[in-house]
């Protein structure tokens, strides 16, 4: 029998190499949540994954923003009978609860929640059909849509609430949320005819969405009832001039405001301010 070469002889610790390497670049295998089971899930655009339940802000804690929870939470709640619901779109003021709304009613009304960015609106038709065959019902989240003009996402979403080849499944609705009423930065450079033709198709993507609900800035009387409610949870008092001292510093009153406002009362607390 002859002697391996050098080369040879290096084969198998090279093929190995080679291998150890492949494995690193391969994509890591995804385990997929059963829509049946799952309570709440991430929709990335390729894969549906089951994800922990996200803490929620108890309904009573909502203030200003009344009418708001009342028309959402029937709407859900409907949804989650199996009766009749809209399509909801939720816009308005930065830090006015939102996405905390959405995610709060979902657990109130036992919806399971699915998280999608909006740069994966172009695949929920997939997504849908992942949904299709389960009893659900199922509640699709879009947080924080903006559209710089009227692009293919926009007119993606368009098509499925307009109940489209690739509409969502009976059980399956969607709740969208927007710093922006028609869902696009106006551009202040585009030309008036231009102009007119994009808040004419942002005003038709919105008319699409059967409920939608405005959430306006907050007065200073609701800001302090909010940081009231906040502050009582822990046991703790309200001082209403260091909270408002509090806004003024971050520039707005907010229900997010609010919350830094209580999170910065316990640090001094811990602290021994």
């Amino acid at each position: 029998m002859r002697d391996l070469t050098d080369a040879e002889a290096a084969l198998p610790a090279l093929l190995a190499r080679v291998a150890a390497a492949l494995e690193r670049l391969a994509p890591a295998a995804v385990a997929e949540a059963d829509p049946e089971t799952a309570e709440a899930m991430r929709w990335d655009g390729r894969h549906l994954v089951a994800v922990p339940p996200a803490s929620t802000v108890p309904l009573d804690r909502f203030v200003g923003v009344d009418a708001q929870v009342a028309a959402l939470r029937r709407n859900l709640a409907s949804l989650a009978r199996g009766g009749p619901a809209h399509d909801m779109l939720l816009w308005g003021a930065r830090g006015m609860g939102k996405s905390a709304l959405v995610r709060s009613l979902a657990r109130a009304c036992r919806l399971a929640l699915v998280e999608t960015p909006a740069s994966a609106l172009a695949t929920l038709p997939a997504l849908f059909a992942r949904l299709a065959p389960a009893p659900g019902p199922f509640l699709v989240f879009v947080d924080d849509i903006a559209f710089d003009a009227l692009d293919d996402r926009a007119r993606a979403l368009r098509s499925l609430l307009d109940g489209g080849v690739a509409a969502r499944p009976a059980q399956v609705r969607l709740a969208v949320t927007s710093n922006h009423r028609h869902l696009h930065r106006r551009e202040a450079e585009a030309g008036a005819r231009h102009a007119r033709d994009a808040e004419d198709d942002a005003v038709a993507l919105t008319d699409r969405f059967g409920l939608v609900l405005g959430f306006h800035a907050a007065s200073q009387d609701q800001y302090l009832a909010m940081c009231r409610g906040y502050l009582a949870a822990e046991g703790l008092p309200l001082d209403e001039g260091d909270a408002l001292a509090f806004a003024l510093a971050r520039g707005g009153r907010s229900g997010r405001t609010a919350w830094h406002y209580r999170t910065e009362v316990l640090t001094r607390l811990e602290a021994g301010l």
